[in-house]
């Protein structure tokens, strides 16, 4: 591929101007569902590890416990 053949497809007939800041816009787009869902994540991981970490559920399942 020569440099004349990447400037061409590069500029996309002319229609590079909304083309590549539409693929920035999605690509951004799609790296803040990412970043929001890792957080998401840790932060219910979190969440659940919390009451365990208490000794919550061993705690209460004992005290039920008619054994």
């Amino acid at each position: 591929m020569s440099l004349d053949a990447l400037q061409a497809w590069l500029a996309m007939g002319g229609d590079a101007r909304y083309v590549w800041p539409a693929w920035a816009l999605a690509l951004a787009v799609l790296a803040g569902c990412a970043l929001h869902a890792r957080r998401e994540r840790r932060r219910v991981l979190d969440a659940l590890r919390r009451p365990a970490r208490r000794g919550g559920m061993e705690d209460k399942r004992d005290a039920h416990d008619p054994a």
